[in-house]
């Protein structure tokens, strides 16, 4: 009987799964945390000395935005470059990922932001093993991140809470990115960017309304596809609840295509992600019936592994430690 893939099954297989990039555009760096903050301009800011403690960097830097001063540590402005790529992020595992279990300098961080006005935090339906206080960015936080160049001009971030009913399954998509991001780290790999499921939609869309209607439909639609690394599958282009792009230990720029199912999953919307090619992830108790579903739409003709099917049924961030 197969048994259902961890995420540690990773590092085995990224050099041979993840997708090569085409584009030579997306080749250039996202700046990371440190080469980040040498890089940004010096207009419209002034630097504030004050002495580090437990190997946070106390100083602030003065930010000028329409009018209106923010004064951030660099930990805060991390903190907004986090929420502004996820939309929202659970607080628990903000402390856990980003502050490394720091929850005094954390709170010490959103007090901060939420007393100027960048953070908002709410509330979502959760069960017993998950936090329900997730926070997301401002408006006034996602103009300052643009035109303070405080993030790359090829990630986009985003502000508010869109769609309620989704916020639960959204919430993962944090903590399965940095649990992914290790094992890429693990192999030699770094991150550049991190591409939300509402992006690839809006750009899908916007290019097949282009298309000239006295062109074959079926055929544009797959060259469109193309130009994302997707498939079509019944004549429908599969979306990835994430993708990141990430540089290999060649330079080379590949992608992994994730995708959070649950039990709601509709058969033929579950065998669709899976024959797209994304990397299937779901909590444990909903394994088996996932399991079921996949042998029942996908029948195969050996046993399931890494080496021969690279879609993986793993644990979720729901069930993980």
């Amino acid at each position: 009987m197969s048994r259902a893939y961890d995420i540690s099954d990773f590092a085995a297989f990224l050099r041979k799964y993840g997708d090569s990039g085409r584009d030579s555009e997306s080749r250039k760096e996202e700046p990371s945390r440190d080469a980040s903050q040498r890089t940004r301009p010096d207009r419209g800011r002034n630097q504030e000395s004050t002495l580090s403690r437990n190997g946070y960097d106390r100083s602030r830097t003065i930010y000028r935005c329409r009018n209106r001063e923010y004064s951030l540590r660099e930990s805060e402005v991390q903190t907004l470059t986090d929420l502004g790529k996820f939309r929202m992020v659970p607080a628990d595992d903000l402390a856990r990922f980003a502050y490394r279990g720091d929850r005094s300098q954390m709170d010490s961080d959103l007090r901060s932001l939420s007393r100027q006005g960048l953070i908002e935090q709410r509330s979502i339906e959760g069960h017993s093993s998950y936090s329900t206080r997730v926070l997301t960015l401002t408006k006034d936080a996602h103009r300052l991140l643009e035109r303070a160049q405080l993030v790359s001009h090829r990630q986009t971030i985003y502000h508010g809470l869109v769609k309620p009913k989704e916020a639960r399954h959204d919430a993962d998509l944090y903590r399965l990115y940095h649990k992914v991001a290790r094992e890429i780290a693990d192999v030699g790999g770094k991150v550049r960017r991190v591409v939300l499921d509402y992006e690839l939609k809006q750009e899908l869309y916007r290019k097949l309304s282009r298309v000239d209607p006295n062109k074959e439909l079926a055929y544009e639609r797959i060259r469109v596809a193309n130009e994302y690394d997707l498939k079509v599958v019944n004549d429908k282009i599969p979306v990835p609840d994430l993708r990141i792009e990430y540089e290999d230990e060649c330079r080379e720029l590949r992608r992994l295509d994730l995708e959070i199912a649950t039990r709601d999953y509709r058969p033929q919307g579950l065998a669709e992600k899976a024959k797209a090619g994304f990397h299937l992830f779901a909590r444990q108790q909903d394994h088996a019936k996932l399991r079921r579903v996949l042998d029942t739409q996908e029948p195969r003709r050996k046993p399931v592994s890494s080496t021969w099917w690279p879609r993986i049924l793993a644990t979720s961030p729901a069930s993980s430690s």
